[in-house]
């Protein structure tokens, strides 16, 4: 099963029209993205403080399908890929009522904190993205046989 996150939109997630925030998408997702290590067995205390490698953003980008409101319950779905030996993705598909609303990409990098160097993703995070991508993909072909159907 593909990992997914619920989140209820609040009023501080919104702007002055009412609607989520652009920003705060991304916010939401980061969000999601560290449940799903926390999850799988990762230390977030020790992943996000002092640590010897880090994983930086280097690009994101959010397309808004459809307005969300304060009060919608957020289906967020990761699809992470990695597609390279130091760097990876992640797409999140967010839906309010199994519509999709919007779909944002997350690409990060691993790095040697002390060098600022690329460097290869260790074990830990492989098998991150191998145990989430192998459930994406599972989710990705039961949506394709929904549409042919």
């Amino acid at each position: 099963m593909a990992f997914t996150y619920y989140y209820t939109v609040r009023f501080q997630d919104t702007d002055a029209a009412g609607v989520v925030y652009f920003a705060n998408v991304l916010k939401i997702c980061h969000e999601a993205y560290e449940v799903s290590l926390a999850t799988s067995g990762i230390n977030l205390k020790s992943f996000f403080t002092n640590p010897s490698v880090a994983f930086p953003v280097v690009h994101a980008n959010v397309d808004f399908l459809r307005p969300m409101y304060c009060g919608d319950n957020l289906v967020i779905s990761l699809l992470p890929e990695k597609i390279g030996l130091d760097k990876f993705e992640i797409t999140y598909e967010i839906t309010v009522d199994e519509v999709m609303v919007a779909k944002a990409i997350t690409r990060h990098v691993c790095i040697d904190v002390s060098s600022k160097n690329k460097q290869e993703l260790p074990n830990y995070m492989n098998n991150w993205l191998e145990t989430n991508h192998r459930d994406a993909e599972g989710a990705e072909r039961r949506r394709s046989r929904e549409e042919v159907m």
